[in-house]
């Protein structure tokens, strides 16, 4: 049996010397990274609780906008009168993930840093897998990959991002406050998480003495035109085969500006810059709609499991549009579709 030290953390700077000794680990919620020692995925000799300093505040900003502390619960966030007015697709995404215990204890920082569900990766009883031991090969590329990239993959890896919150933060051009023993910076939502290249072991941008303390959300103008659309096996505690944040920001029935992002397909939240191009300047319409799609995957590849993940990506992107077209309140419900065409 493997002995482990759990330190408290009384505030930021604390936390930051802690993880300083060998082996240490930050565990706020622990929803993941619990399930991953119990599995013997992760074997961190310390864990410092960081629970108990005051990160669990949402704030508004000075010049719009909010900021979420590290450690405000999924549900809670969910729950935020002006999450549910200014971004709703955030709402619905958080809403959409797991189950309402996990929403009751995960926080906003452990969900930017969940690892992949992968079984290749969650299961050590298989040998070959880049991302729990680097240079063992990918077993998930010959293997079951129904739920896997289509999207920004490498030979090393075809895991997915599983976050359904992240997708809508990236959407929402999130920035994700650091600490660490040299000071404090911002990260784009767009360059925390990284793709899995020749050393997908790395999920993030984020170095291993690094904190994450909050997220900012600049002013949005989608809040009544957005939706989160997620595509999966089971009405409930399920990952995402596909899902879809959109926000339109629309001048009568003109498209001014569009934000889209996709989940469930690639090691990141996915967006492409030109496909919310071609939909500025324009009233929605299903052709301009499956163009934005087919420039969202454009350079899909797909495995004998997945492969069908293209189409139906395909489709949702444009029943996403279409339903944040109709407006926030129509769109209604956790944006959740399951059971039914996209």
């Amino acid at each position: 049996m493997q002995s482990i030290f759990v330190d408290r953390a009384t505030d930021v700077a604390h936390a930051l010397r802690l993880a300083q000794q060998p082996g240490a680990r930050f565990i706020g919620g622990g929803t993941n990274l619990l399930d991953l020692m119990k599995g013997d995925v992760e074997q961190p000799a310390r864990l410092v609780d960081i629970t108990r300093m005051g990160l669990d505040r949402i704030e508004t900003l000075p010049g719009g906008g909010l900021r979420v502390g590290a450690l405000v619960r999924n549900s809670d966030l969910a729950d935020h009168d002006l999450v549910r007015q200014l971004y709703p697709m955030l709402a619905q995404a958080l809403l959409a993930g797991a189950s309402a215990q996990l929403r009751n204890m995960a926080t906003t920082g452990g969900n930017l840093l969940q690892r992949t569900r992968c079984p290749y990766f969650t299961d050590v009883a298989f040998e070959h897998c880049n991302k729990r031991v680097p240079g063992s090969g990918c077993a998930a590329q010959r293997g079951v990959n129904r739920m896997h990239a289509v999207l920004g993959a490498s030979d090393a890896c075809i895991a997915v991002h599983p976050s359904d919150m992240c997708v809508a933060l990236a959407a929402l051009e999130a920035t994700v406050v650091v600490a660490s023993a040299s000071g404090e910076r911002r990260v784009a939502m767009a360059d925390f998480h990284r793709l899995p290249g020749a050393a997908p072991q790395f999920d993030t941008t984020l170095a291993p003495t690094e904190l994450i303390t909050a997220v900012e959300l600049p002013p949005s103008a989608y809040g009544a035109h957005s939706h989160y659309l997620k595509l999966r096996d089971r009405a409930s505690y399920a990952f995402a085969l596909v899902s879809v944040a959109a926000g339109l920001e629309m001048d009568g029935a003109t498209v001014r500006s569009a934000r889209l992002a996709l989940g469930g397909v690639a090691h990141k939240p996915w967006r492409v810059a030109a496909a919310e191009a071609v939909l500025a300047g324009q009233p929605v319409s299903a052709e301009r709609s499956r163009q934005a799609a087919q420039l969202l995957l454009a350079g899909a590849r797909g495995f004998d499991g997945n492969r069908f993940k293209i189409e139906l990506a395909q489709r949702a992107v444009v029943r996403a549009i279409s339903r944040a077209a109709a407006g926030t309140a129509q769109a209604g419900g956790n944006g959740t579709l399951t059971g039914e065409r996209a």
